[in-house]
């Protein structure tokens, strides 16, 4: 096995700059294969940094120097070296200078997408993370902050569009069929927040005015005849610009805000300052193109990079180790949003959905890492659920300790102190200490420790002394690097419910704490005593899911269904109905056979619920969401058969079926959907509650069901109904399946978005023939390997979503995905790191798929030539 892995850059060894970077002038010259650049840089010595009379490194990769000049005077070859990665000028002046330096690259060579690219003849760049290093040599690190002003020349019949950070302070041309445009931004930023976009362009405009009374001006720009699926994005932004304002008090900064849709994108959007670029996916949205849930991504996404205009850009972050700074923040403040803005019951449980899917496998595994990394090797790799979700939830948790109005002050104080600044963590935990008069210094663990701590609670009730008696206590098994851990700060919200439902006041230490508490945590194990407790309670632990662990607790299998029902909490009665069905489920993975008599009772539960209108049809829809597949192989730990889990899984859901095909029954019939489209929370809890209710009753294969599914396909006016009839006949192998499948591909076959989403559901289909008909759609014109979104969507969705075939147990399902990477890596070495991850829970498999997977990571590694990027993810895999 080859081992020749690049050098790693460790959190310990970070040093600041030699020189700052005060002003950036750049003069960009488009052209299809040799864009031309002239950066013209004020550097000074920095005063902070460790050595004198250093030299001066810039980093470049993947461009032609044309010449360097110092000061005016043009540099020979002797006086700097060149190589693939930087460029060093070994004398320099320890007085303020300046450097002008000459470059091309190639933006239509460059299938990468890091730097500047062309997507669809539109030049647009990506700089997150060192991005802008393949534009021109720069200091490209975080904490070198410059203010920008930058001037595009282009075609006027290719490029009528320029646009760049900032305020446009000028434009005119230069000569036939050229023109220009100047942006200055006056705000410091990294180069990483640079942008630049250039094409045929169309916009979409309106306007804002921010707390203060100022004009903003509002503009989406798309591909020309797409201007009338930007409406709700545009809203989506006005509320986000107003929220943020009302919730944090921040207000944006420039005269105009501008987002640009492009198809061809690495990630999902990138906050570049007033000029955010977009993957169109999160953009663009008409009812008969996007669902339920694109509408609801837009909205978040739209407002995650809003966001960062102040957690992000105005305080960014020193160095990459302290990503978690301003994504687990967003994250955390877009949840927020998303919580306000629909409901916060659902929203809350849609979140630790997603983590428990995303992170909690990433921190059982090989690539487990600390929210802030000790170390990496490429750090597009450290773009994970880690960083982005458990950084929200260390946020969360810090809400939870401080309490609202303290929160707030913190984060106030934070904004106010470190504007303009590159911060780190520290920074960040010491604001929430001075505000809240609190130490945080175990609490900080959370971020240097990988890992899910296990929480063990035990409870004893004494009739006699009228007293509860609750044991807690925390774990976290060995991660890569760190066989040991620390026992961690963990707040854990309780309230204790009495046999009516209602919640009781709680007394502890003789004290009344009210009727719902934050116990904190923070020794291997706590006893706390309650008093007064006139009566066995019901107790719920850990509501709202106020710390990022895996919960085990010794409920009964009574209380947990007294807790579905009872439970003001909506997250753990929804987190009452998951542990029940998920020990169903293990005992029967275990047994080989599922007990009735138990999903009887679960089945009786959730029937109750059907006809409670006192509930939101979107939390109805959870409650009768069953623990995915994956959380149920996270619970397995190891020897995983995903066949057995599917086939299981399958078999409670038609038990629930049977018991509840009435109640279901009469859900289609009576849910009113009669008005016009709207994506709102209302109606899209009434969809996803009626769709439901159909893939439970398509579960019984009769014949009237199935002339359901057709009928709402082919008369739904929304895209939510004809993907979810979609979805429910894509776990079938009936005829219908092909006739639905290939009408809709006929239908959408020039939309690139819905395309993308008829390639999804090819890849679901939960049977070892997929593997084959995956392979062949790698061949069909719908399908690129150039293009992100067309991997993500065919091969991303068969590795992600579907374990039954990826994991087909002769092993077509690894040899296939690891055939698209080795080819993919060629290209795009960001994406295929991205999909080598999918190997990451390997080791939990039953031994004959473990050998099929292992063989297929060591055949990377074995590859040779593989980036770095995925090289690391292939390696770490296998330690």
């Amino acid at each position: 096995m080859k081992t020749d892995i690049p050098q790693a850059v460790y959190a310990k060894d970070y040093s600041p700059s030699d020189y700052l970077i005060t002003t950036v002038y750049l003069d960009v010259r488009l052209a299809p294969a040799a864009a031309a650049v002239r950066s013209t840089l004020t550097i000074i010595p920095n005063e902070n940094a460790n050595g004198d009379m250093a030299p001066l490194f810039l980093d470049g990769e993947e461009i032609e120097l044309v010449s360097v000049r110092l000061n005016g005077r043009t540099l020979g070859p002797d006086e700097f070296s060149k190589n693939a990665t930087s460029l060093t000028i070994a004398s320099v002046p320890q007085e303020q200078f300046t450097l002008e330096i000459e470059t091309t690259c190639n933006p239509t060579a460059n299938l990468a997408l890091s730097g500047l690219y062309r997507s669809s003849n539109t030049y647009c760049t990506q700089c997150e993370a060192e991005g802008f290093r393949r534009i021109t040599y720069f200091c490209d690190r975080p904490d070198v902050l410059s203010i920008y002003t930058v001037r595009i020349e282009g075609s006027q019949t290719d490029t009528p569009v320029l646009l760049s950070n900032g305020n446009l302070v000028e434009t005119g041309d230069v000569g036939p069929g050229r023109h220009f445009a100047v942006w200055h931004d006056p705000h410091p930023k990294p180069c990483y927040l640079f942008a630049l976009v250039a094409g045929n362009l169309k916009s979409v405009s309106d306007s804002f005015t921010t707390m203060s009374g100022r004009q903003v001006e509002l503009k989406i720009f798309v591909e020309p005849g797409k201007e009338d699926r930007c409406a709700y994005a545009m809203d989506a932004l006005k509320r986000s610009m107003k929220w943020d304002e009302e919730r944090f008090g921040c207000e944006y900064d420039l005269d105009i805000f501008m987002i640009v849709a492009v198809s061809d994108f690495n990630m999902g959007a990138m906050e570049n300052k007033g000029l955010n670029i977009f993957n169109d996916r999160f953009i663009l949205a008409l009812p008969d193109t996007a669902t339920d849930g694109d509408y609801a991504n837009i909205e978040s996404i739209i407002a995650h990079e809003y966001f960062h205009n102040w957690s992000g850009n105005r305080v960014t972050c020193r160095d990459w180790f302290q990503l978690c700074l301003k994504e687990g923040l967003t994250v955390f403040r877009d949840q927020e949003f998303s919580a306000d803005t629909r409901s916060r019951g659902v929203e809350r449980i849609n979140d630790v959905r997603r983590l428990r899917a995303q992170q909690f496998p990433e921190d059982a595994g090989p690539l487990a890492h600390p929210v802030r990394p000790h170390s990496y090797i490429e750090i597009n790799n450290f773009y994970t659920a880690t960083v982005y979700e458990k950084g929200a939830e260390l946020v969360r948790m810090m809400l939870t300790l401080l309490g609202p109005e303290k929160f707030r002050q913190a984060m106030d104080m934070y904004f106010l102190r470190h504007d303009g600044e590159a911060a780190t963590v520290e920074d960040f935990v010491t604001v929430m200490e001075e505000a809240g008069a609190i130490d945080l210094a175990q609490f900080r663990l959370w971020y240097q420790q990988a890992g899910t701590p296990e929480l063990t609670v035990n409870g004893r009730y004494d009739s006699h002394r009228q007293t509860y008696t609750l044991t807690l206590t925390q774990h976290c098994a060995p991660s890569p690097g760190q066989p040991r851990k620390q026992p961690y700060h963990i707040p854990v919200r309780v309230g204790f419910v009495d046999s009516h439902g209602f919640d009781i006041k709680l007394f502890l230490d003789g004290k009344s704490i009210g009727d719902d508490a934050v116990l904190n945590i923070t020794e291997p194990e706590h006893t706390f005593c309650f008093t007064n407790v006139s009566t066995r309670p019901y107790v719920s632990v850990l509501r709202g899911f106020s710390a990022p662990v895996k919960l085990t607790a010794n409920a009964a299998r009574d209380d947990l269904l007294f807790l579905m029902k009872h439970d003001s909490d909506q997250f753990n009665r929804w987190e009452a109905a998951q542990t029940f069905s998920t020990r169903l489920l293990i005992d029967a993975i275990k047994s080989g056979e599922l007990d009735r008599i138990k999903s009887a009772e679960f089945a009786s539960s959730l029937a109750g619920m059907l006809e409670d209108e006192s509930l939101e049809p979107a939390f109805i829809a959870q409650m009768l969401s069953l623990p995915g597949e994956t959380d149920l192989a996270r619970e397995l730990v190891d020897n995983v058969d995903p066949s057995a889990i599917y086939r299981h899984r399958q078999l409670l859901r038609m038990n629930i079926a049977e018991i509840l095909q009435d109640g279901f029954k009469r859900l289609l019939d009576t849910i009113d959907l009669s008005g016009a489209y709207s994506p709102d929370a209302i109606d899209a809890g009434k969809r996803s509650l009626r769709n439901t209710a159909l893939s439970y009753l398509a579960g019984l294969e009769d014949a009237s069901t199935l002339a359901l599914i057709k009928q709402q396909y082919h008369s739904a006016d929304n895209m939510t109904d004809v993907m979810a009839a979609l979805n429910i006949i894509s776990q079938t192998q009936l005829p219908l399946r092909s006739e639905l499948f290939d009408h809709f591909y006929l239908k959408w076959k020039h939309d690139h978005l819905v395309v993308d989403k008829w390639l999804m559901l090819n890849a679901v289909s939960p049977f070892e023939a997929t593997v084959s008909h995956v392979e062949n759609l790698m061949g069909h014109e719908a399908f690129s390997l150039t293009n992100p979104n067309k991997v993500r969507a065919l091969i991303g969705t068969f590795a992600n979503a579907n374990p039954v075939a990826f994991n087909h147990p002769g092993g077509a399902g690894y040899d296939l995905v690891a055939d698209v990477i080795l080819k993919l890596d060629k290209i795009n070495p960001q994406v295929a790191a991205r999909l080598t991850g999918v190997f990451k829970s390997w080791r939990a498999l039953e031994s004959g798929r473990k050998s099929k997977s292992q063989q297929a990571l060591l055949r990377l590694v074995d590859s040779g030539g593989l980036s770095q990027d995925t090289l690391e993810i292939a390696m770490k895999s296998l330690d």
